[in-house]
């Protein structure tokens, strides 16, 4: 196993096959952000969503995506011009994967990508126990989703952070205010199989803890052009408040934990939620 490699599978401690795939998954994704950088591809682009949150700034949950937004508007732009960059990397690691564009099946502003490996293969390259890899469907595809965003709502800021993992690299990542806009919009209004998704609840959380100032402008805009907020009124904190109100009123709480559950280790974070708890914890929110 490379040395590095076996450093950053250090971090973690498996218990069982799903915790080995979130770490080969969390691995994979901060080798693809390191062979991001080396392509210059942090110069048209920010990170942003879930996995930026985790690997970032140590949000306590797995992310299965990498989410990513130009700094200005180019429909031309394409994920496959760092294709190349991106496989040279993991393969490097001992990673064996394709990476394999989607093809739109509408008009759409999001250009999305895939990184995929035979996940067997994969647990092998890591080291992980035959006891378990032996047990892993020769054919079982893990997955890596890319998406960027071609023509991102205006109003946002972004900063460099510096990585140390595998290598020291940087990303440009949307700032924390700005961060919590679009997990917000997401909690509005992601259409995500007719109901919410609980890591965007558990998300709320985090920020809620942690860094509750939201940029309530870019949240506006971010909904406007979803056409989730026509009002003339610009959006406030108060109607922000009360339009998450609405959305707490309809959660189904069971699924948003069964949606999570994945993805954390300690299923004790979720026995406080209710959409009294919700509340209390929209109520901590306040304008950056």
């Amino acid at each position: 196993m490379n040395p590095m490699l076996r450093q950053m599978l250090g971090r973690y401690v498996c218990r069982n096959e799903a915790e080995y795939v979130n770490a080969i998954r969390e691995i994979m994704q901060e080798l693809a952000l390191l062979g991001l950088w080396r392509g210059k591809f942090f110069e048209h682009a920010a990170f942003y969503g879930g996995t930026a949150l985790r690997i970032v700034h140590g949000l306590n949950r797995g992310s299965e995506d990498l989410d990513f937004s130009l700094l200005k508007t180019n429909p031309e732009f394409t994920l496959t011009t760092y294709a190349g960059a991106l496989k040279k990397e993991l393969l490097a690691f001992g990673f064996p994967v394709d990476f394999v564009v989607k093809e739109k099946s509408q008009v759409s502003t999001i250009d999305s990508a895939f990184l995929k490996g035979n996940t067997k293969v994969l647990m092998i390259s890591i080291g992980v126990p035959a006891a378990l890899s032996d047990k892993v469907y020769a054919q079982k595809e893990l997955k890596i989703k890319f998406e960027i965003d071609l023509d991102p709502p205006p109003g946002f800021t972004t900063e460099v952070r510096t990585l140390l993992r595998p290598i020291p690299h940087s990303v440009r990542i949307y700032s924390l205010p700005d961060l919590f806009a679009g997990k917000l919009h997401a909690v509005l209004c992601r259409r995500w199989r007719n109901r919410s998704k609980g890591r965007d609840w558990y998300d709320l959380v985090w920020y809620a803890a942690n860094h509750p100032a939201v940029n309530l402008k870019h949240l506006e805009q971010r909904m406007r052009y979803s056409g989730d907020y026509a009002d003339e009124t610009p959006l406030g904190l108060d109607a922000l408040k009360s339009l998450l109100d609405d959305a707490i009123e309809a959660i189904d709480l069971e699924l948003l934990r069964q949606d999570v559950l994945p993805f954390i280790r300690d299923h004790q974070e979720l026995e406080l939620w209710s959409k009294d708890f919700f509340r209390q914890v929209i109520a901590m929110i306040v304008p950056a």
